[in-house]
């Protein structure tokens, strides 16, 4: 499985979504009606998922699927 599909298997089981489409531009605000504590779990859940420590201040960066993928590809 890439890091692409894990990270919007992740997305999925946050926000119980099944019939999205997701392209690295989906926005998690924008596109899929994120708040800020869905955007909290989504970090919990990435850091244990790809075993890293995502700092408060990297998380502003990361608003799109593509983001995260980078950054989890980047930092792993």
């Amino acid at each position: 499985m890439t890091t692409f599909e894990k990270v919007t298997n992740l997305i999925k089981d946050t926000m119980n979504i099944e019939d999205k489409e997701f392209t690295p531009e989906t926005h998690l605000f924008n596109d899929l009606g994120f708040d800020s504590i869905e955007a909290f779990e989504l970090v919990a859940a990435m850091e244990d998922e790809f075993g890293v420590t995502i700092p408060d201040e990297d998380t502003e960066g990361l608003k799109t699927v593509g983001n995260i993928v980078d950054y989890i590809e980047s930092h792993s």
